[in-house]
C-alpha cells in the first residue's frame, strides 16, 4: 500500500514538473536591421520646376570609405519644396527598396530633420496609423539667400508621440546624413 502511494505521488509530482516546464520551443521572432546604402532626398518646388536631388551613397556600409555625397543644384530662396525620401540597399542585385519596408512598418520608424541657416521649416506630410509623423514625404521652406544644412536621420522604434527632436525620440539610428546646401 505504501508503494502504491509513493508511486502515485511520484507520478503526480512528475506531471506537475512537466507542466511547469519553461522549455518553450517557440523561436523568438528576429527583426533584423535593414541595410541601407543609399539615401536620396528629392526636393521638388511647389508648383513645379526642376527637382533638386540630395544623395548619400555608402556602398561599403560600415567599411572604411566615407559616403559619397552629391547635391544636384542649389535651392531657391523663399520657396516651398515637396520632399520625398528613397532608401536603397545596393549590396543586393537588383537593389532592394528599403523605403517600402519603412512605409509598411511606419509605426516603428520616423525621419527627423535638423536644419540650420536659410531653411525656415520642415513639415511632415505623412503619418502612421496612429497619426504620428513618419517623414517619407515632407515639405521644406527656404528663407533668404545664404547657406544651410539639412540633417536627415531615420530612427527605428522611436518613442511615439515625441516632440520632434532626436533627443526625445530614443530608438536606434538606421541612417543619418547632413547635406550642406546653398540657397540663392
Amino acid at each position: 500500500m505504501k508503494t502504491i502511494k509513493f508511486l502515485s505521488m511520484a507520478i503526480l509530482a512528475g506531471s506537475f514538473l512537466a507542466s511547469c516546464s519553461s522549455d518553450d520551443n517557440s523561436p523568438e521572432e528576429i527583426n533584423e536591421e535593414e541595410t541601407i546604402t543609399t539615401m536620396t532626398v528629392t526636393l521638388t518646388p511647389d508648383g513645379g520646376g526642376t527637382a533638386i536631388e540630395l544623395k548619400s551613397q555608402d556602398l561599403d556600409g560600415d567599411g572604411p570609405n566615407a559616403p559619397v555625397i552629391t547635391i544636384s543644384g542649389n535651392l531657391a530662396a523663399s520657396t516651398t519644396y515637396n520632399g520625398s525620401i528613397e532608401l536603397l540597399n545596393e549590396t543586393e542585385t537588383p537593389a532592394e527598396d528599403i523605403t517600402e519596408e519603412v512605409a509598411e512598418e511606419d509605426d516603428e520608424h520616423q525621419f527627423f530633420f535638423v536644419t540650420t541657416g536659410s531653411i525656415d521649416t520642415v513639415t511632415y506630410s505623412d503619418e502612421d496609423g496612429d497619426g504620428n509623423p513618419v517623414g517619407i514625404e515632407f515639405s521644406l521652406t527656404t528663407g533668404a539667400a545664404g547657406s544651410a544644412t539639412l540633417a536627415v536621420t531615420l530612427r527605428h522604434e522611436p518613442k511615439k508621440p515625441n516632440n520632434g527632436t532626436l533627443s526625445d525620440a530614443g530608438g536606434e539610428t538606421d541612417i543619418t546624413q547632413t547635406f550642406s546646401l546653398t540657397v540663392e
